[in-house]
């Protein structure tokens, strides 16, 4: 996908479909701001409309790998009053990520479940060529860890966003998105894999 924005009118759709979904969503920001410049509908408050409309379930809902700069003293209070889970990423330091999508699993059940995952959810060593960057972020295998563990989800879809090739001559981050993008095709429900 392009920026994050296009998350929106896709879980619009789904919603439709589905009645509010549960999301995992993986990122260094919870894009959950309510206006940028004026303007309602931006790269990082496309959770934000989707919470007002109604799209999330928001008690199955789990952002991972949270960090950056705020502007607030309490960045994730919003997040914690709709009932999202918000695991910071120091909670993800140098351990496997295994453990955490067993209790996502759980907290997902067999209801429709939307991944959503922003390349700057890794840290930019990997993955430089985006937007917004933030330092010591998730690893490429821990990337694999959240993604092999949504394998069993009811998944109505996924999307892979904000990765920018202009900003990384090296292609690491098209390559690290373009193999993410796979390993979800490769959890949703009817795929078989080795």
């Amino acid at each position: 996908g392009g920026d994050h924005t296009i998350t929106y009118p896709i879980l619009q759709a789904l919603a439709a479909k589905h009645g509010p979904v549960g999301l995992v969503h993986v990122d260094a920001h919870t894009d959950t701001g309510d206006t940028a410049l004026g303007e309602k509908i931006y790269h990082g408050s496309p959770f934000r409309r989707c919470v007002e409309e109604g799209l999330l379930d928001c008690g199955r809902v789990v952002q991972i790998g949270i960090r950056g700069s705020s502007y607030d003293p309490d960045p994730h209070k919003y997040c914690r009053e709709q009932g999202f889970r918000v695991v910071p990423i120091e909670e993800c330091w140098m351990k496997s990520l295994e453990p955490l999508m067993r209790e996502v699993r759980a907290q997902m059940g067999d209801k429709p479940v939307y991944i959503s995952f922003d390349i700057d959810g890794l840290d930019p060593a990997y993955a430089p060529g985006t937007g917004t960057p933030e330092i010591a972020g998730l690893t490429p295998v821990q990337a694999l860890e959240i993604i092999r563990g949504c394998k069993g989800l009811n998944i109505v879809g996924c999307d892979l966003v904000e990765v920018a090739p202009m900003y990384d001559v090296s292609g690491n981050t098209a390559l690290l998105g373009a193999n993410l993008l796979f390993e979800m095709l490769c959890v949703l429900p009817g795929v078989k894999t080795l």
